[in-house]
């Protein structure tokens, strides 16, 4: 087994959460993680990106080659664009449609949508309003569409959801498991 994530987004959308959550039912499994991120000024919705590299052999260096990411799961729609040269040939995308426009020069909405559109393994819905009706995060419902494709069991997931939001109390870990299974919803 081997998987080379892409996880991107802007700061503060809970990217590196996600990453968390993965290596450490990864690390449950008994299999191999390398993580890299750089966070960004999540005050200001900096960019935000993690590689993370997951194996039952050893892995030797923590950042992804282009062309050699197997996923790129973002929070955020142009985010996912900027690293599609990660993105291998047969590399699936998985990204929240909604935008977070921060900046005074974020492309035409309809352009960044057309562009994912154009992709022949993409995953695009908004996430943030399934969120917001289960009062969760965006982040979270990423993660549950992303499960299929991770050859991590979900329970795995589940059980590091409880491990890592677990001394939050039951609400955020029940309200986190509602998240990731809504988003699973979207791939299943």
């Amino acid at each position: 087994m081997k998987k080379d994530i892409i996880l991107c987004g802007v700061g503060g959308d809970g990217i590196v959460s996600v990453a968390k959550i993965i290596s450490d039912a990864a690390l449950n499994l008994g299999l191999n993680v390398k993580q890299s991120e750089i966070h960004g000024m999540s005050q200001r919705g900096g960019s935000v990106f993690s590689h993370l590299r997951i194996s039952s052999e050893p892995i030797f260096a923590d950042v992804i080659p282009e062309g050699k990411a197997d996923i790129i799961l973002s929070s955020e729609p142009m985010e996912a664009l900027r690293y599609l040269p990660f993105l291998a040939p047969d590399g699936q995308v998985i990204t929240n449609s909604d935008p977070f426009i921060n900046i005074g020069h974020y492309p035409e909405v309809e352009k960044v949508q057309a562009e994912l559109k154009k992709l022949p393994h993409c995953v695009a819905f908004n996430a943030n309003a399934i969120a917001k009706e289960l009062k969760a995060r965006g982040n979270m419902v990423l993660l549950g569409a992303a499960a299929p494709y991770l050859e991590i069991d979900f329970e795995e997931l589940e059980k590091a959801i409880h491990n890592i939001f677990g001394r939050k109390g039951e609400e955020v870990v029940n309200t986190n498991i509602a998240a990731i299974r809504e988003g699973r919803k979207q791939t299943a």
